[in-house]
């Protein structure tokens, strides 16, 4: 059974969040890449898990836009 993933952990820097076994950053025991992989509130800030519950309007299903200019050429 799966780890429950932590919403908001105190320092997620500490830790590799790339698999099951969310092992210290200098410990990491899959090697999965050369680098550990981020937690979604350092990508995505502390509101990470409303993303996509529902749009500026209240209609279900609609993801907010990103911060910043996403537009591509």
């Amino acid at each position: 059974m799966a780890k429950k993933f932590p919403d908001r952990p105190k320092h997620p820097e500490r830790t590799c969040w790339g698999c099951d076994r969310y092992c210290a950053a200098s410990a990491m025991l899959c090697g999965n890449g050369s680098e550990r992989s981020q937690h979604p509130v350092e990508l995505f800030g502390e509101d990470w898990r409303e993303w996509g519950e529902t749009s500026a309007d209240g209609s279900p299903g609609a993801a907010p836009k990103p911060p910043g200019n996403t537009r591509i050429s």
